[in-house]
């Protein structure tokens, strides 16, 4: 009985935001109210709920672009900041990767081979693009990077990440200011994967980091945390290790849009501190 009680409490509920909201902003409203909330533990515990309901909304309503959208960006945010076990993660990023190719291929048909295509065509495809494909490129390469992360073992997965690159410099390329140029955060990954000596670009990512940081005022802070532990720690350099990660501990978490993000980021920054000594 108490288990019907729940299920009638959330069908309403969800019908009152249908019905007040209007479908069309539903999926934004649900994405907004997880990345606003500071509280990891609320969030972790919460969130697969908001999960299932994206699923079951986009069961009725499968093209619809939004919901799509925000199903890509919150499975990737469950799986990269909650999920340790590497096969669920692997699941969780696969429907992640899933929803944001769908979306792509409903915002325009011609995304819909995003992964057949070979790159040239992939790269000719991206240059017709412009500032209204942003936000549906931004969550495909969102979702593709955290896709490709869990699937390392994958030759065919790995093979993508020039894809992902290829989707971030479009990104950066009409609007470097999106989402607080989260963009270069991931091109700051990206270039800073291997080392110069083995064909990596640490003064790309170096640059790439210093951008996101700069276009968020620094107010993103997963961008100090990634250019601390990708490139800091690539390059052996203690003191702006430890800088970064300090100035992300000293900094407010509350930050419209990046409030969870932040909060992870300070987790991440003590551990990596707490583990610098080992590291250097």
């Amino acid at each position: 009985m108490k288990q019907r009680t729940r299920a009638l409490v959330v069908m309403a509920g969800l019908m009152l935001i249908l019905q007040g909201c209007g479908l069309a902003r539903v999926g934004d409203s649900l994405g907004q109210g997880v990345r606003q909330n500071g509280d990891l533990d609320t969030v972790e515990a919460g969130l697969p709920s908001y999960l299932l309901m994206i699923d079951g909304l986009i069961v009725n309503w499968p093209e619809r672009q939004s919901l799509l959208r925000t199903g890509a960006d919150l499975y990737g945010a469950y799986a990269g900041l909650f999920v340790d076990d590497e096969a669920r993660a692997a699941r969780l990023n696969a429907r992640a990767l899933d929803y944001a190719l769908r979306a792509a291929c409903v915002h325009r048909d011609d995304y819909c081979r995003a992964r057949e295509m070979d790159v040239p065509a992939f790269e000719s495809l991206l240059a017709e693009a412009d500032n209204g494909d942003v936000p549906v490129l931004f969550t495909l390469g969102s979702a593709w990077a955290g896709y490709i992360q869990t699937h390392s073992d994958d030759w065919n997965a790995v093979a993508e990440l020039s894809r992902v690159r290829l989707l971030m410099e479009r990104v950066v390329a009409l609007d470097e200011g999106y989402q607080y140029g989260q963009a270069y955060m991931y091109l700051g990954v990206l270039n800073s994967l291997l080392p110069a000596s083995l064909g990596g670009q640490p003064d790309a990512a170096r640059d790439a980091f210093q951008r996101a940081i700069t276009l968020s005022n620094g107010d993103n802070l997963l961008a100090r945390v990634l250019y601390a532990q990708h490139y800091a720690r690539l390059v052996f350099d203690r003191d702006l290790h430890d800088e970064q990660l300090r100035r992300v501990l000293d900094a407010d978490v509350d930050v419209p849009d990046l409030t969870l993000q932040n909060a992870y980021a300070k987790r991440e920054a003590r551990r990596l501190l707490d583990s610098a000594d080992e590291y250097f």
